[in-house]
């Protein structure tokens, strides 16, 4: 009886890990295994999408990142409570940070660049509604899921969920997993849209009697359809916890490294 020959990945290309498109980029790195020089260059494509994002974002200042669908439209109430959201994080001294797209990540980075705060995003080449919104001060396009992800939790002090779709739920998951392993600070998670998420905030309350989660883990997350409380909650857990203060001048940048400053519009906080 002839041996049985272990199955083998199909031959790839080389080639298509160095000139891929960017919105095949993930697909091509999560195929499976491929030569090791097509991964070798799929790991200098990361260490490039880290390194652009480093560059873009070391000097924008303390952050909120705000997460939420790319679907909603501005006649939806959802989008003007995301700007009124924006808005007052943006007077309390943060920058603001969505994934740079459309619906949600818009109002929020409407409502702070309208009252006159910084506003960034994080956007991914994608081959569908993906564009970047204009009320952007600064935007960087990345090509992996998972660094976009981990630029949008990195320079961030706490982090507001509205209203989205698998997305969202990844991004508020990612956020509150982190927390709860220690991997980063207890950083306050602010879910808003309460009548959209009931049934989400149930089901991490079955979790605790289910003992999957420890009780004392529901205070990670604080809900509110208050834009009031919200930016009290903020204050209390991530401006007051961590000594953020005001400052009038931020760091100097070496454009001789690729950094890139910030226009001053006024005291940051650090």
């Amino acid at each position: 009886m002839a041996s049985e020959t272990p199955m083998q990945p199909a031959p790839d290309s080389t080639v298509a890990a160095v000139v891929a498109p960017p919105e095949r980029a993930d697909e091509i790195f999560l195929e499976g295994p491929r030569s090791r020089i097509a991964e070798f260059c799929t790991l200098l494509r990361v260490m490039r999408d880290f390194l652009r994002g480093y560059r873009a974002l070391h000097f924008v200042g303390p952050c909120v990142t705000v997460f939420g669908s790319a679907r909603i439209k501005p006649d939806d109430p959802h989008y003007e409570l995301a700007m009124k959201m924006g808005a007052a994080i943006a007077r309390l001294g943060f920058t603001v940070m969505t994934g740079g797209g459309p619906g949600i990540m818009e109002a929020a980075n409407r409502g702070a660049k309208e009252a006159g705060g910084r506003s960034v995003g994080c956007n991914i080449e994608l081959p569908f509604e993906q564009g970047s919104n204009m009320y952007l001060d600064r935007c960087v396009r990345l090509h992996y899921f998972f660094v976009r992800k981990a630029l949008l939790i990195k320079y961030s002090y706490a982090f507001v969920v509205m209203p989205g779709g698998v997305g969202t739920l990844d991004e508020l998951f990612e956020a509150l997993s982190l927390i709860q392993n220690g991997k980063i600070k207890d950083f306050p998670v602010v879910i808003m849209g309460t009548d959209y998420w009931r049934q989400l905030i149930g089901f991490i309350e079955q979790m605790a009697q289910r003992g999957k989660i420890s009780p004392s883990d529901l205070n990670m997350i604080f809900a509110t359809d208050s834009v009031e409380e919200a930016i009290a909650h903020i204050r209390a857990k991530a401006i007051e916890r961590f000594g953020l203060r005001r400052v009038a001048h931020m760091r100097r940048p070496f454009p001789w490294l690729g950094e890139r400053g910030f226009p001053g519009k006024g005291p940051e906080i650090c």
